[in-house]
C-alpha cells in the first residue's frame, strides 16, 4: 500500500500515532508494526520512514501525549494573570477539565498504562515529571498547597479509570476548590 495521495507527512505520521494509539490500547503494547501500518493505511515503508522501529513508535506515542498536556495547560494559563499559582490554576483547569469526558479520559488512561511497560517510556515520563515539578515549584505557592491541590487534580483526573466518574457538578465543586487554594491570601474573599 503506498502512500494516500493528498496526505502531507504531518497528516500522515499523524495518522500513524492516532492508529498506534487505538492499538495499544485495544492489545497493549505487543501490538505489530504490520498492525499499525494498516490501521493508519499506510504501507509498512511508509510508517518505518516516520518510525524505524516499535520502541521510535511508543516513545514518539508517549512524547504527544506528554506534550499535548504540556501545550494545554500552557494554553490555559491566562495572559492576565501574573499572580503567583497561574501555572498551577491552569494545570487544575485542565486536569480537571479532562475528566469531564470520562470515556475519553478512561481511554487515554488505559494507553499511558500500556506504554508505561516500557521502560524507556517510563524514563520519559519521569523525566516530564522532573520538569513539571520543577515548573510548579516555580510558579511561587507553598510547597504544602502545591502538593495539595496538584495530588488532588491528578487523582481526580485518574477517577475514570476506576470507574469512578463524578458529576460534572461535582468536578466544577472540586476545581472550584482546588482553585481557591492557589489564590495568594489578599486575593481571598
Amino acid at each position: 500500500m503506498g502512500r494516500t495521495a493528498g496526505r502531507s507527512p504531518e497528516q500522515t505520521r499523524a495518522a500513524i500515532l492516532d492508529a498506534a494509539s487505538r492499538l495499544v490500547r485495544e492489545r497493549g503494547v505487543s501490538a505489530s508494526l504490520d498492525d499499525v501500518a494498516r490501521r493508519a493505511g499506510v504501507s509498512k515503508g511508509g510508517l518505518l520512514y516516520h518510525f524505524a522501529t516499535k520502541h521510535d513508535l511508543h516513545l514518539a506515542l508517549a512524547t504527544e501525549w506528554l506534550e499535548r498536556f504540556r501545550t494545554a495547560v500552557l494554553a490555559a494559563v491566562p495572559a492576565d494573570d501574573d499572580a503567583p499559582g497561574r501555572l498551577t490554576r491552569a494545570y487544575v483547569r485542565v486536569s480537571i477539565d479532562g475528566a469531564l469526558d470520562a470515556a475519553a479520559s478512561r481511554d487515554a488512561l488505559v494507553v499511558i498504562a500500556h506504554l508505561s511497560s516500557v521502560d524507556a517510556v517510563v524514563d520519559l515520563a519521569r523525566a516530564d515529571a522532573r520538569r513539571w515539578n520543577d515548573d510548579l515549584r516555580a510558579d511561587g505557592l507553598p510547597e504544602d498547597v502545591l502538593t495539595l491541590v496538584v495530588a488532588a487534580a491528578d487523582g481526580a483526573s485518574a477517577q475514570p479509570a476506576w470507574g469512578d466518574e463524578s458529576t460534572p457538578e461535582q468536578l466544577a465543586r472540586l476545581r472550584e476548590q482546588l482553585l481557591a487554594l492557589t489564590v495568594p491570601a489578599e486575593g481571598r474573599s
